[in-house]
């Protein structure tokens, strides 16, 4: 095996664009970006194409959902490149930035609360595209889960958002069934007839939505849509559990703005080298929350994007 023979400036450089050295080589893997997991019949055909005419004729599929062809010379890189780029795929995802976005299949999946997709999608054009050229103290994860079955762990994401629907309970019209509809649908025993009528502990219920309808009396006939956001996760060496917010955000432009504010805020009060999950810990949940919840901080959002970086 031959040992890389590029310089180490140039090993930097290409890694900033998305390609990461195959260890003891001069070959490297691209890393394509999907924007959610989600690519076409025909992009995925383009980088089959790409990993036989430069790679070693394999797709390699990340945790973070995007594709990596491995086995490309260091002089193919810029001809790869334009040649994904015919099906608008691009390469990065690396550096201390904001990293592509990871969501789940909400929006085709019977439990879907959301339409995880478009959400992401949305969230990876204003935030990855959007802040791609602004550096932050450390990368910066973000996924979408459509339901609290939390299948792509948004809670282990420096953001993460999951799908809620609040049912809207009608304890009037209740007659206190023996055999509660409602308490045999919830999955988490929250529901329960106390005294003749059915309850909800707003403080545990997950807001998954499945005790709605089940009531033949309509007891639950609907429920609203939100959006539960959940700050400071992380996973590898070191795992920080993330902690959702106090408010369950009802409109999707709000949700945003959060994440838009989270990222701002870690921009502007976060050290180099220190985590979103290290830079709450140290600042203290409640005063994040209560800088997340307010608009103070997208108000000094040139500042902060202009000025330098903090250290220790």
């Amino acid at each position: 095996m031959s040992a890389l023979t590029i310089s180490p400036e140039d090993e930097k450089r290409v890694k900033g664009m998305g390609f990461l050295n195959n260890r003891g080589t001069d070959l490297f893997s691209a890393r394509v970006l999907t924007t959610n997991g989600k690519v076409t019949a025909a992009q995925h055909r383009c980088m089959a194409d790409a990993a036989e005419k430069f790679g070693n004729g394999e797709l390699l599929y990340t945790t973070r959902l995007s594709v990596e062809i491995p086995g490309i010379p260091y002089d193919k890189i810029e001809e790869f490149q334009k040649f994904i780029a015919k099906e608008g795929l691009v390469t990065g995802g690396t550096g201390a930035k904001v990293r592509p976005v990871v969501s789940c299949k909400g929006t085709t999946c019977q439990y879907g609360l959301l339409d995880s997709y478009a959400v992401s999608e949305e969230i990876y054009r204003r935030f990855y595209e959007g802040y791609r050229e602004v550096a932050l103290p450390h990368k910066f994860k973000i996924a979408v889960g459509g339901c609290p079955n939390n299948c792509v762990k948004p809670d282990l994401n420096d953001v993460g958002i999951i799908g809620q629907r609040i049912p809207n309970v009608n304890a009037d019209v209740c007659k206190g069934c023996k055999k509660c509809a409602i308490e045999a649908a919830c999955p988490n025993k929250v529901a329960k007839v106390v005294d003749g009528k059915i309850q909800i502990d707003k403080n545990i219920c997950k807001n998954c939505g499945r005790c709605v309808g089940h009531c033949r009396f309509d007891s639950i006939v609907d429920g609203e849509y939100g959006f539960k956001i959940y700050i400071g996760g992380r996973w590898g060496k070191q795992v920080s559990q993330g902690r959702a917010l106090g408010k369950i955000f009802t409109s999707k432009d709000e949700a945003l703005n959060v994440i838009e504010k989270a990222i701002l805020l870690y921009r502007d009060q976060g050290y180099v080298g220190e985590r979103f999950a290290n830079t709450i810990e140290r600042l203290g949940f409640e005063n994040v929350e209560k800088q997340l919840l307010s608009d103070e901080i997208l108000d000094r959002k040139e500042e902060i994007l202009t000025a330098e970086l903090k250290t220790k």
